[in-house]
């Protein structure tokens, strides 16, 4: 029997979860909206590189991710990956959460994955234009 390799950098569906934040000041009217806002905030302070510290395996959504500035942006991914997280696509991980055709849902999903994402201005760091990713 073959051994697997813990470093792989697969997504399992049993073992995967997603952190989405998405504070928005319309919903400031909600109760307590600025303790969690300042909850949120908290948790996001180096959240990859505490995951990391850890023992777990992290992938960032890199077209999910955006920074003050473009600099910022790509410093901080590059950072997550020197570190050891996984960047992918959201694409690439609902690919590999699905897995294949035989996933139950896969009907379902292929239809939200054949509308290309949006183009979130990485482009050229995936074509070696970046040196922070050579």
């Amino acid at each position: 029997m073959a051994t697997v390799r813990s470093n792989l950098g697969r997504v399992l569906p049993g073992s995967s979860i997603l952190f989405l934040c998405d504070m928005q000041e319309k919903f400031r009217h909600i109760a307590y909206f600025p303790q969690i806002v300042s909850v949120a905030a908290r948790m996001l302070k180096n959240t990859t590189l505490d995951l990391l510290d850890r023992g777990l395996q992290v992938h960032v959504v890199v077209d999910g991710c955006s920074s003050r500035s473009q600099v910022d942006r790509l410093v901080a991914l590059a950072r997550m990956r020197q570190s050891g997280a996984f960047l992918s696509t959201s694409e690439g991980l609902i690919l590999q959460l699905v897995g294949d055709a035989a996933h139950p849902q896969f009907k379902e999903i292929q239809k939200i994955i054949k509308e290309p994402a949006p183009d979130s201005g990485l482009l050229g760091l995936f074509q070696g234009q970046n040196p922070l990713f050579r």
